[in-house]
């Protein structure tokens, strides 16, 4: 009888760290999307008791654990308007624009606002304090992809010259590139994945907890 207790002991905990799991809208292990809207997760059902003298949950003899690692967690935010987005690594911290909020369209000339938002992403780069900054741009599928490399590259430089300014650091190496319709995040079939996909990234390392 007490075979049987094992599968059925670790069953009812999958099931309840699965739910905690998707009950964490923020905390990601993959590179998806932002999971569902805050206040729609689904409730943890009440705590498995497991009994930790059960000797189904021994290990065999002679066995070992594997060693332990720190899994690279990632959270994703993204506003209600999808126009920027956050990502946290353990390593590095990534702000996504979509191109409608900084630049006109087929253009590289930023707006009033977009430079409000560059402020306060900067803002963001001195608690960091990091030596170097990635600034990337993207753009969609549509047109020529020679045309969206160009684009992509001016609206990254276009990006890094306020960051530069604000943040009057000689001590922060910019590293700036375009890539045009590579690495696309969303689906180009569509006017809201094409949207997605006009962004630019600036990415700099994580120095604090």
């Amino acid at each position: 009888m007490t075979t049987a207790r094992l599968p059925l002991t670790l069953g009812a905990a999958t099931l309840l760290l699965a739910a905690n799991l998707y009950g964490a809208t923020t905390a990601r292990a993959d590179g998806g999307d932002p999971s569902v809207p805050p206040g729609t997760e689904p409730s943890a059902s009440a705590p498995v008791k497991i009994d930790p003298t059960d000797p189904d949950l021994k290990l065999p003899e002679g066995a070992t654990l594997a060693e332990p690692k720190v899994l690279d967690i990632k959270s994703v935010v993204e506003d209600q308007s999808g126009d920027e987005r956050r990502e946290d690594t353990n390593a590095d911290v990534t702000f996504a624009l979509q191109a409608e909020v900084l630049f006109s369209k087929d253009s590289a000339k930023l707006s009033a606002a977009a430079k409000a938002r560059i402020g306060a992403i900067a803002d963001e780069i001195r608690k960091q304090n990091p030596t170097q900054v990635r600034v990337f741009g993207f753009t969609d599928n549509l047109g020529t992809s020679a045309h969206g490399d160009v684009l992509s590259r001016q609206r990254a430089n276009a990006v890094q010259g306020v960051l530069d300014q604000d943040l009057n650091d000689p001590n922060i190496t910019f590293d700036v590139r375009g890539y045009g319709e590579q690495y696309p995040i969303a689906d180009n079939s569509t006017e809201e994945g094409r949207k997605k996909n006009r962004r630019v990234e600036v990415t700099f390392p994580r120095t604090e907890s």
